[in-house]
C-alpha cells in the first residue's frame, strides 16, 4: 500500500497464503486444462479467495508469472487488502489485453475462466471484447481448489463451529418455548450469531440462490416442498421469501421444531441442523423417537466413512443402503418427487461448496476438506427428523466442527 494512501491497513490473508492459494490453483489447472495459459475470473468469491479481496472486475491469474487484478471502483481498499502487487483500475473488457500485457502478463490465446460467474450477457461482451480468445470453462477446478482448505481457513472454521455449537447448544435452549413463532425463533439465532461475531451473510454457490442464515420449520412445516436444494422443508415469511419462517405459524406444544442454521465467521460457513421438543424427552412420540435414532445412526455410519480417498458415491450408496435396511427408504431425505439423492454437502466461502456427498460424484474425499452431513427422514403428520453437522477431514478421520449433540433437544426436564 502506498504511504500517502488514506485508507488504513485492513489486510487479513497474508502474502504466503494468497501465494498458496495461487500455486495449488495453477498445478490443477496444468492437469486438468493444460491447453489454457491461465484463469480470468470474474466471480467476487473466487477473486477474494485468491487476493484477499472482494474485488468487483477480472483477476488473471497466468500459469506463469504475475498475477493481475483489475477492478471497476475500489482499488485504494483493493492495495490496503490485498498482497496482490499489481492491481490497476478498468472500464471496458477491451482495455485487459492492453492491461495485461503492459504488467508483463500477456494474455493466453486459451484462457480459463470461471463459467459460472459469468451471466449470459457479460459471458457473450467478453468473447466479443477479446477477439481472438478461445475461453475454456474451469469452475470444477475452482471447486477442487477450493474444497481442500489451508490452515489459515481451517482456524476459522473451527471458530465458526464452536461459536455455531454455542448458539444451538447453550443459549437457543434458554430462549425458545412454545409460543414462539417460526419467524421469532429463526430471528433469535440470527441475533444471537450477529452477536457473537457472524458476519450475517449466507453465500450459496448455485447461480441466483439466496438465503438469510436458514430455516425454521414447525410440525409439518418441516415437509414443505421448497425450491432450496435441501431436505428440510419450510413455509418461509411468503412466496418471495420462502426462508427464515414463517410469523404466522406458531411452534405449538408437543410439536417438532427444525432449525437448519448456517453460522459464518470471516467468511467461512459452517452448517447445522438442531431438532428440538418444547416438552419433556420422554413425551417425545415413539415415531419420531424412531426416526431420530435412525438418523443418528446414518450419520456415524457415514461419519466413519468419511475419510480421504473414499468417495462421495460411496458415501451415499452406503447411507442409503443403510436407511433402507432401518425401514426409510421411502422417507430418506425427503418424500416422493422432493426425496434427495444427496446427504450433504462442501462448506468453506459458500455454504454449499464442492463436494456434494452425492450418488454420482466420484473423485475421492481429501484431508483438509470441511463436509456438512445431512441425513434427515420425513415423518408425516409431525416433520422432518434428522441432524446436520459440518466436519473436518483429516488425515485419519473426520472431526466434526458444530458441537456433539445429536439427538432431539428437550427444553423441559
Amino acid at each position: 500500500m502506498s504511504p500517502d494512501s488514506p485508507f488504513p491497513l485492513n489486510r487479513t490473508m497474508p502474502s504466503s497464503e494468497v501465494s498458496r492459494r495461487q500455486n495449488r490453483f495453477r498445478a490443477l489447472l496444468a492437469r486438468d486444462h493444460p491447453e489454457a495459459g491461465g484463469l480470468l475470473c470474474s466471480g467476487r468469491v473466487t477473486i477474494y479467495y485468491f487476493t484477499g479481496h472482494l474485488g468487483s472486475g477480472l483477476f488473471w491469474l497466468p500459469l506463469e508469472g504475475n498475477p493481475v487484478l483489475m477492478l471497476r471502483k475500489g482499488t485504494e481498499r483493493a492495495a490496503a487488502e490485498s498482497p496482490v502487487c499489481t492491481i490497476l483500475p478498468f472500464r471496458s473488457f477491451r482495455e485487459i489485453p492492453r492491461l495485461t500485457a503492459d504488467a508483463g502478463s500477456p494474455l493466453s490465446h486459451n484462457i480459463a475462466v470461471d463459467a459460472d460467474a459469468f451471466s449470459w450477457t457479460t459471458a457473450g461482451m467478453l468473447g466479443k471484447r477479446l477477439p481472438g480468445h478461445v475461453f475454456t470453462a474451469a469452475d470444477d477446478t475452482i471447486y477442487e481448489c477450493r474444497a481442500v482448505k489451508t490452515g489459515f481457513e481451517i482456524c476459522r472454521l473451527h471458530i465458526c463451529g464452536r461459536l455455531h455449537a454455542r448458539i444451538f447448544d447453550t443459549i437457543l435452549p434458554g430462549i425458545l418455548h412454545a409460543g414462539m413463532t417460526e419467524r421469532e425463533a429463526a430471528v433469535a439465532f440470527a441475533c444471537e450469531a450477529l452477536r457473537l461475531g457472524s458476519d450475517g451473510l449466507s453465500r450459496l454457490r448455485g447461480h441466483g440462490e439466496e438465503m438469510f442464515f436458514g430455516y425454521a420449520s414447525a410440525g409439518s412445516d418441516g415437509l414443505c416442498p421448497t425450491c432450496y436444494n435441501g431436505p428440510l422443508g419450510c413455509r418461509g415469511q411468503d412466496g418471495a421469501v420462502p426462508f427464515l419462517g414463517s410469523p404466522d405459524v406458531v411452534w405449538e406444544e408437543n410439536t417438532l421444531l427444525s432449525m437448519d442454521m448456517g453460522f459464518t465467521y470471516d467468511g467461512y460457513h459452517t452448517d447445522r441442523t438442531q431438532n428440538y421438543w418444547p416438552g419433556r424427552e420422554k413425551d417425545i412420540p415413539d415415531v419420531l423417537r424412531r426416526a431420530q435414532d435412525a438418523c443418528i445412526t446414518i450419520f456415524m455410519h457415514a461419519l466413519d466413512k468419511l475419510v480421504p480417498g473414499v468417495t462421495p458415491a460411496e458415501i451415499w450408496r452406503s447411507a442409503e443402503e443403510k436407511a433402507a435396511s432401518l425401514g426409510y427408504a421411502r422417507e430418506f431425505m425427503g418424500m416422493g418427487r422432493d426425496q434427495l439423492r444427496c446427504l450433504g454437502h462442501g462448506t468453506g466461502l459458500c455454504l454449499d461448496e464442492w463436494p456434494p456427498i452425492a450418488r454420482t460424484v466420484t473423485p475421492p474425499l481429501a484431508e483438509g476438506m470441511s463436509i456438512a452431513l445431512e441425513p434427515k427422514i420425513a415423518v408425516p403428520g409431525i416433520g422432518m427428523a434428522g441432524l446436520e453437522h459440518t466436519c473436518l477431514l483429516t488425515r485419519q478421520k473426520a472431526e466434526i466442527l458444530t458441537g456433539s449433540r445429536l439427538s432431539i433437544l428437550a427444553l423441559k426436564n
